[in-house]
């Protein structure tokens, strides 16, 4: 990782990848910000556009367009290249489609001398995070997903305004497959220092049981929501992901839902990549955070992972 001159390439400036760029030109988050797409005129318009607003912002970032030589002395790939999710569709039935894209991108930053980190937004995340690993030949490590980590701001924020607490102090996780079988671990949340089960159990007047069903509900169909309102969901993703290479370039130390590979947690040994908690620094994916589930929980964690598998096996290369 380099520390003298952090540098960041981004594949893709669609409404994610720009998204993305966008809140890291705010927030100053790299010195140097690279743009490539198969559209060389979108990616050269988006370099300049964003140019035009460093008079305005913080940063003194350099931002352009480029190629995937680019990627020689890159710390993070970025990678947010695919099809776009349509009304109706599920995040899977996108895979066949994008890995076509995966197959011509992943291969030509690796030629390019590429060490660093792959993080990896495109859906659907988990599977397209394990293609980047099969493709790139990296250590599982180095090779990220955002995995869950939206679904779970989305869920800390629903919490937030139910039980009346800053978010921010919510700790509770949406974990599995970023998509249908996703589910949260309710016997893991917390209300600050407090299980949100006892939460509910003191105060049944205010608080209900049947709610917290509600709101996962509202979290696993959020992005349908989205996507049937404006056309697709950009903001929140760019977010996430300027959160999580922040984490990388600091050596934070933090801990997200990201997309990774497991390494025998639960029993679970196959080359799955699925969000789970996980501490996240400058060496990538450091730790995943096994939780002590309850059975019940630990099934819809299998089946999640079950379903992952399933559907990376079933893609026709």
């Amino acid at each position: 990782m380099a520390n003298l001159k952090r540098k960041v390439v981004l594949v893709g400036t669609g409404m994610v990848g720009m998204s993305f760029a966008y809140a890291a030109l705010n927030q100053s988050i790299c010195d140097e910000l690279v743009l490539i797409d198969l559209n060389e005129v979108r990616a050269r318009g988006e370099a300049m556009d964003l140019n035009h607003g460093l008079a305005f912002s913080n940063s003194s970032m350099q931002i352009k367009y480029g190629e995937y030589s680019d990627c020689s002395d890159a710390d993070i790939v970025v990678i947010c290249a695919g099809v776009n999710q349509k009304e109706g569709e599920t995040r899977l039935q996108l895979l066949q489609r994008n890995y076509k894209v995966f197959e011509s991108i992943v291969p030509r930053v690796v030629s390019a001398g590429f060490e660093g980190i792959f993080l990896v937004a495109t859906n659907p995340v988990d599977i397209m995070t394990r293609i980047t690993y099969e493709l790139s030949g990296f250590n599982a490590s180095k090779v990220i997903g955002t995995g869950t980590t939206l679904d779970t701001a989305r869920l800390r924020y629903l919490l937030g305004n139910y039980f009346e607490v800053d978010p921010r102090h919510m700790h509770a996780y949406v974990i599995g497959e970023h998509g249908d079988s996703e589910f949260v671990p309710w016997s893991q949340a917390m209300v600050s220092v407090k299980l949100v089960y006892d939460v509910i159990q003191s105060n049944m007047q205010r608080y209900k049981f049947e709610d917290l069903d509600k709101i996962a509900d509202e979290v696993r169909t959020a992005a349908y929501q989205i996507i049937k309102a404006k056309g697709s969901t950009y903001y929140g993703i760019g977010m996430a992901i300027c959160r999580i290479v922040r984490a990388i370039f600091h050596n934070e130390n933090s801990v997200f839902t990201t997309s990774v590979r497991l390494r025998g947690e639960y029993g679970l040994r196959k080359e799955v990549f699925i969000g789970h908690p996980c501490i996240i620094n400058s060496g990538g994916a450091n730790r995943v955070l096994e939780m002590n589930m309850t059975n019940d929980e630990i099934d819809k964690f299998q089946k999640s992972y079950d379903i992952l598998d399933k559907s990376f096996c079933s893609i026709e290369c």
